[in-house]
C-alpha cells in the first residue's frame, strides 16, 4: 500500500488535509476529527484541484482517484516515515517543556548560514505536523530539524518512530501538560522517550547540563553526550546583560546583544550554538545568526505601543514558563511594570494550586499593577488579593478602555486558548 501511495506522491504538488488550501495536484488525506466524518470532502477534495484523495471509507470511492486505506492518519504517517527513510542526513529532534519554538527557529538560522535546512513550520510538531514537516522535505535538504510536542506519555516515542531522529536535545523539563502526563514524573518519562530513541539508535545527544534533571539521566544512561552551556562543557557561553535584551559572551570571546528578553531564553540561544558547533558553523556566523533572530510569533517580543512597552509572550503557558517570566519581568529597571497573566490549561488536578502559586508570586515579586484572567486565573487571586480579577477577557478590555495603561512596561502571557495579544490594540 505505501509503495503505491508513495509512487502517487512522487508524482504529486504535496500533502493536504486541508480543504481550504489545496494546491492543484496535491494528495488530499481524509483525516477524521472527533466530531465529523472527513471523508464526506473527498469530493470537495478533488472539486478543488486534489489529483489523489485518500480515504478510509469505501463507500465514499467512486474511482481510481480515490485511494481506500485501513486508517487515514496511519497512511499519512507510514508515508511520512517511508519519505524520510529515502535521505542518509541528519535530522535533529527536539523537545521540552519550554522553549522548543523558539530553539528550533535559533537552530535553524545558525544551521542555515552553512546548509539548506528544513525546519517544523509553525506548531507542526504533533502526530500530524510532523509527518506532513517530513514529506516537506526534498533532494536539496542537508540537515532537518523536527519539533515534538506532546501531551502523555508515549506521545514523543510515536514522533521518533516517524521521524526516525538522528541527533536530538530536550531543551528542559517543567510544569507542562500535567492533566496528560499525569505529573512532572510523567513528563521526564515521556520526554526522555526521545533519548532512548537516540540511545538506541546510536545517535547524538545535546543536553542542556544547567538541567539537574536532564544531566541526570544524561549521567546514567547516556556515552559522551554534548553538554552546554556551564563551563568546562563541548560549548559555554556567558549571559553578560539581561535587561531590556539578553546579550551574550561566548567561548570564543565574542559578544552580541540579542533581540530576545527573558533570562530563560539564554538556554535556548546556547543549544543552538551547541548544535551549530557540532555541525561546524563557525563561532562567528553562528553568532550572527543569533542576534538577528527577532521573534514575530508572540513569543518573546517587544512591542512598542503608544507610550508602553510591551512583551508579548502570549503564545502558551505553563506553571514553570510563567514562573520565569515573571522572576524575569522583576529584574526589569522601568518605572511602572504591570502584569497581565491568563489561563494556564491542561494542568488537571493541580490547575488551582499551580494558579494560586503564580498568583502568590505576583505578589512576593511586588508589580505595579496585576490583572489576572480567566476562570482558573481566579485561584490566582487567592494567591494575590491586590491583582484585579477578570472572569473573561471582554471585561478585562472594558477596564483598559476606561483606565488606559500609560507609560508602563506590560507582561502579557497566558496559555494559546486564551489569545492573550488580542489586547494589544488596548494597551496604547
Amino acid at each position: 500500500m505505501i509503495d503505491q501511495l508513495y509512487a502517487a506522491f512522487q508524482k504529486s504538488t504535496g500533502v493536504s488535509t486541508d480543504t481550504r488550501t489545496i494546491k492543484s495536484g496535491n494528495i488530499w488525506f481524509a483525516l477524521k476529527g472527533p466530531n465529523f466524518n472527513a471523508n464526506r470532502f473527498a469530493d470537495q477534495a478533488l472539486e478543488k484541484g486534489a489529483g489523489l484523495v485518500v480515504i478510509d471509507d469505501e463507500n465514499y470511492a467512486k474511482d481510481d482517484r480515490y485511494f481506500v486505506v485501513e486508517d487515514t492518519l496511519r497512511a499519512l504517517q507510514k508515508l511520512g516515515n517511508h519519505h524520510r527513510n529515502q535521505f542518509s542526513i541528519p535530522f535533529i529532534g527536539i523537545t521540552g517543556s519550554n522553549g522548543k519554538t523558539t530553539t528550533k527557529e535559533l537552530l535553524r538560522d545558525v544551521l542555515a548560514k552553512k546548509y539548506k535546512v528544513h525546519a517544523t513550520g509553525g506548531n507542526f510538531n504533533n502526530h500530524i505536523g510532523v509527518p506532513l514537516t517530513l514529506l516537506q522535505i526534498d533532494e536539496s535538504i542537508e540537515i532537518a530539524i523536527i519539533e515534538m510536542g506532546a501531551n502523555k506519555v508515549g506521545d514523543i516515542a510515536e514522533l521518533c518512530g516517524i521521524a526516525d531522529p538522528t541527533h536530538g536535545m530536550i531543551t528542559n523539563i517543567g510544569k507542562a501538560h500535567l492533566e496528560g502526563f499525569g505529573g512532572v514524573e510523567g513528563v521526564i518519562r515521556g520526554k526522555s522517550e526521545l533519548y532512548h530513541h537516540l540511545i538506541q539508535k546510536d545517535g547524538v545527544i545535546f543536553v542542556n547540563s544547567n538541567s539537574e534533571v536532564l544531566s541526570h539521566i544524561a549521567k546514567r544512561r547516556m556515552k559522551s553526550p554534548f553538554y552546554y552551556p556551564a563551563k568546562g562543557d563541548y560549548f559555554h557561553a556567558e549571559l553578560i546583560q539581561t535587561q531590556p535584551v539578553l546579550r551574550l559572551k561566548t567561548e570564543d570571546n565574542l559578544e552580541a546583544a540579542t533581540h530576545l528578553t527573558g533570562a530563560y531564553n539564554f538556554e535556548n540561544m546556547c543549544a543552538a550554538l551547541c548544535i551549530g558547533k557540532y555541525f561546524e558553523v563557525t563561532a562567528k556566523d553562528a553568532l550572527k545568526a543569533v542576534a538577528d533572530y527577532d521573534p514575530d510569533n508572540n513569543r518573546s517580543q517587544v512591542i512598542k505601543k503608544g507610550s508602553n512597552t510591551i512583551i508579548l509572550d502570549a503564545y502558551n503557558a505553563n506553571p514553570s514558563s510563567m514562573a520565569a517570566a515573571l522572576a524575569h519581568f522583576s529584574e526589569d529597571k522601568s518605572d511602572s511594570k504591570v502584569v497581565i497573566l491568563g489561563d494556564m490549561f491542561e494542568l488537571g488536578e493541580d490547575a488551582a494550586e499551580e494558579h494560586k502559586a503564580i498568583g502568590a508570586l505576583t505578589l512576593e515579586l511586588g508589580f505595579d499593577e496585576v490583572h489576572l484572567c480567566g476562570t482558573l486565573m481566579e485561584a490566582g487571586k487567592l494567591g494575590n488579593e491586590k491583582a484585579h480579577y477578570w472572569q473573561t477577557k471582554e471585561a478585562l478590555v472594558s477596564h483598559l478602555k476606561e483606565n488606559p495603561i500609560r507609560s508602563s512596561t506590560v507582561l502579557i502571557k497566558g496559555s494559546r486558548g486564551m489569545s492573550l495579544e488580542s489586547l494589544l490594540d488596548n494597551l496604547t
